[in-house]
């Protein structure tokens, strides 16, 4: 029979090799924990890029529900339908972006129409031609908007296409 190795009883290497056996085990839950916040992060992240994409199809559908409670008669079934619709999309995240009023954001607005006041100190959102939404910091589509604000620095002159702030080349 073989007889057992005879343990190491010296205690200074026992407690070294605790140490580092200590150690490892530090080093891979650390790792692992990493490893679990990752893809916690992933996770969402995935799941918020597919909410998003999701979101970015229904617009039209909410565009034409919008526009139809607009310019039709609201009756009872097409306004439990738009509830629905804003009230489902609501839950996964979409938020409307632009209102009357508030400032001007090229990062959140797309302006179509600008209209000079000479006594306007800032652009201004007047008009919203067509809402734009998010989906919590991601932004799905810029609100179109029609802003009054002070005159440019530039004046505008004649293009073939339409009106440029540019001076024309020579």
């Amino acid at each position: 029979m073989d007889e057992a190795r005879p343990l190491d009883a010296d205690p200074a290497r026992l407690r070294c090799l605790v140490r580092e056996r200590t150690a490892d085990l530090q080093r891979v839950k650390a790792e692992y924990d990493n490893y679990r916040k990752r893809v916690r992060r992933d996770r969402a992240a995935v799941r918020e890029i597919a909410a998003a994409n999701i979101l970015r199809t229904l617009l039209p559908v909410l565009d034409a529900v919008e526009r139809t409670c607009a310019h039709e008669p609201l009756t009872p079934g097409l306004a439990d339908i738009a509830d629905t619709l804003r009230t489902q999309l609501g839950a996964l995240g979409l938020e409307p972006l632009g209102q009357e009023g508030e400032p001007f954001d090229p990062g959140r607005h797309e302006a179509l129409v600008h209209h000079v006041a000479p006594d306007a100190r800032q652009l201004t959102c007047t008009r919203i031609l067509r809402s734009g939404y998010r989906a919590g910091p991601l932004l799905l589509r810029p609100a179109a908007v029609e802003v009054t604000g002070p005159p440019t620095d530039r004046p505008a002159h004649r293009t073939g296409q339409g009106f440029s702030t540019t001076k024309p080349s020579m």
